[in-house]
């Protein structure tokens, strides 16, 4: 029980890891001069090379079954399509309005998730998934109207994010990290790169380059991995209420770097602070549920 209870916590400080890492991926995007679709597949095709030079990724590759391999590059597809719909939201409005609606993928999840591990819906995700939309229309009603489109996107993002996120529970909680992520990788460089070519395939320039690796090695290898091996001790509910953290150290520094709050009003950081207050309430409606079950 110790070491199940040790292994949780270890999984729930990868997480926040991962949050603090992925907190960058907005400024990079915002940073980097890429088109959308172009970033990705240079940030996927990236981090696919390391994996291949791992000895681990091939190990892990080849003990897989044929199903399970065509399964994790399914699933590389639909995190593919979430950055192309993340990148594209901060392109066309700014990097808070993206990474706010990223906070919308814990309300997704508690109604995906149960149907796709076949369990009942639980009552407590369902009531912090409802409390978040007056937060969801407060940040709609604090963007200018020209970055509305950014907010459609952002929410597509938190959607495809929901999605991913709970086939990944599903399939690869007890898989190998590396090979999963090569996988997921993979497929995902190959099919952009028809996209990227036809849309007129531009070289990164060097400024370009050196943001590119750090955001396949540090942003994206690093914590994806991680979080891979955290979805085996943490539910995909969980894991996107904690992952609501990540518009907090976003948001922040976009403010400080690109004084994004100049252009929205404090409806949007009222809208912000809502969805971003489910995740503290989680644990404690989950704390309070369970002594009221205890009693």
């Amino acid at each position: 029980m110790k070491k199940i209870i040790a292994e949780e916590r270890q999984a729930y400080l990868q997480l926040h890891t991962c949050v603090i890492l992925w907190g960058f991926t907005a400024i990079l995007g915002r940073l980097i001069s890429l088109p959308a679709v172009q970033l990705v597949c240079w940030r996927m095709t990236l981090v696919t090379v390391v994996l291949l030079a791992v000895r681990r990724t091939w190990v892990g590759v080849a003990g897989m079954s044929r199903r399970s391999i065509f399964t994790f590059l399914a699933i590389g597809l639909i995190v593919a399509s979430h950055w192309v719909a993340f990148y594209t939201s901060i392109k066309i409005s700014n990097a808070s309005v993206a990474v706010a609606c990223l906070g919308l993928g814990s309300i997704f999840a508690a109604i995906i998730e149960p149907i796709v591990m076949r369990r009942p819906h639980d009552r407590l995700e369902l009531l912090l998934g409802v409390l978040a939309v007056p937060g969801v229309v407060l940040i709609v009603g604090g963007v200018p109207l020209d970055m509305r489109l950014g907010i459609a996107a952002g929410v597509a993002a938190a959607l495809l994010s929901a999605i991913f996120t709970t086939l990944n529970k599903r399939f690869a909680s007890n898989g190998n990290p590396f090979a999963i992520t090569c996988l997921e990788m993979t497929a995902g460089a190959v099919v952009l790169c028809v996209p990227a070519v036809f849309s007129g395939f531009t070289i990164p320039t060097q400024m370009d380059t050196i943001w590119l690796v750090v955001l396949a090695v540090a942003c994206t290898l690093l914590p994806f991995v991680m979080w891979i091996r955290s979805l085996k001790y943490v539910s995909a509910f969980s894991t996107l209420l904690i992952l609501n953290l990540e518009p907090v150290y976003a948001i922040l520094l976009a403010a400080v770097l690109f004084r994004e709050y100049e252009d929205l009003t404090p409806l949007f950081y009222g809208g912000t602070a809502i969805v971003l207050l489910t995740v503290v309430l989680q644990p404690q409606l989950r704390r309070f549920t369970y002594f009221k079950t205890a009693q």
